[in-house]
């Protein structure tokens, strides 16, 4: 039987991710924290955030601008959105 979390962004309890995504303390909060349908939200999230700033997953400032979103997506205000983003209805 799968192991479950209490996902901080689905607000639902929901099978925990298998590993943890990043080697680092966030990481671990999101492998205690978030299921896999919070963790799919990101990914869509993520995608979008990649395509519409550019992001350069190379380079040390995309990596680090990418962790501090998914930081904020999860445990904080929700994250950046592009200037001109229009949500869908």
């Amino acid at each position: 039987m799968a192991e479950t979390v209490f996902c901080v962004k689905t607000k639902v309890e929901g099978e925990r991710l298998d590993r943890q995504p990043f080697p680092n303390d966030l990481g671990k909060r999101i492998l205690e924290n978030v299921s896999k349908a919070g963790w799919q939200l990101w990914i869509g999230h993520s995608t979008m955030l990649i395509n519409e700033f550019r992001v350069d997953l190379a380079s040390k400032q995309g990596t680090e601008f990418l962790l501090k979103q998914c930081e904020e997506f999860f445990f904080g205000e929700g994250g950046e959105l592009p200037p001109d983003f229009v949500a869908k209805t």
